[in-house]
């Protein structure tokens, strides 16, 4: 027997609303998550904004590799850079640059300050040794935060310093953290802002970049182990190192790197690989 129109159309109307109100949850839905994300983003740039008034503007003491200022320049600092602060862990009291002693004491974390010009990478890096990947999703307190921090690899020796300290921040949509990084995939843009500093927590220090490439972290894959090289044992192990950056390039800048050089390595989400990486190498000039 066929089914009469009205019992049809309410039928109809029936899977219509229900349509509609599987329709308004998957908005709801992603209009909530999206407005999750950019108020923690807020909160995120509110805490770095923070962060930044706590260490001030300080005027690194040579902006370039090579300029120096003359005797009687009166930008030159004629009492001492350092200020003396408490290791909570061994008690025991070093001095650090003054912009970072009221930071460090907020966090014992903190082993620097990185800046890549024309970008907004400008962020205090931390490290925690004993605990891998710690600061991943937390922020520069220990609170979870998407954004995570900027930190060195845990093995790696920022003061000594290791051969190649590697750095990981996440490419975050609204364009903080290590995103801007993407903007040094562009060569000529690099050959007129080569430079990065990072400055360590008792030393200013500038790096020039060398080469720029993309990879895999796929575990097992075939791509380039690059956070693995830390110390070089020998002159070979420097060279190999140098050879997959070579093999893995967007391109080279033209500098070259040799055994003895001391090398920062930026990592951060790369999406034309499976797990990609975008890798910025760049050495210390200064």
């Amino acid at each position: 027997m066929e089914e009469p129109k009205k019992a049809k159309k309410k039928r109809g109307n029936a899977l219509y609303i229900i349509l509609l109100i599987l329709l308004l949850a998957v908005f709801a839905v992603s209009a909530g998550l999206l407005i999750k994300y950019w108020v923690e983003s807020l909160q995120s740039q509110q805490t770095y904004d923070d962060i930044k008034n706590v260490v001030g503007d300080y005027t690194r003491p040579a902006p370039n590799p090579g300029e120096s200022r003359p005797a009687g320049d009166p930008t030159v600092e004629t009492t001492s850079p350092y200020a003396t602060v408490t290791d909570p862990k061994t008690g025991l009291q070093f001095e650090v640059l003054k912009q970072f002693a009221q930071l460090y004491e907020q966090n014992p974390d903190l082993v620097g300050w990185i800046t890549v010009p024309g970008t907004k990478v400008d962020y205090p890096v931390v490290q925690r040794p004993e605990s891998t990947d710690y600061y991943l999703y937390r922020d520069f307190y220990g609170k979870y935060d998407s954004h995570g921090c900027i930190y060195a690899r845990e093995v790696c020796d920022v003061f000594r310093p290791s051969d190649n300290i590697t750095m990981y921040g996440h490419r975050m949509q609204d364009m903080t953290m290590f995103a801007e990084l993407t903007k040094l995939t562009d060569r000529d843009y690099v050959m007129e802002n080569p430079y990065i500093y990072f400055d360590t927590l008792t030393e200013y220090h500038t790096y020039k970049v060398i080469y720029v490439l993309t990879t895999t972290a796929s575990v097992g894959g075939n791509g380039f182990a690059y956070h693995q090289f830390v110390d070089a044992g020998s002159q070979a192990d420097f060279d190999e190192f140098i050879r997959s950056c070579e093999q893995w390039k967007l391109f080279s800048t033209g500098d070259t790197a040799q055994f003895g050089d001391k090398l920062i390595t930026l990592s951060t989400c790369e999406y034309t690989h499976e797990n990609g990486r975008l890798v910025v190498v760049a050495k210390r000039v200064d």
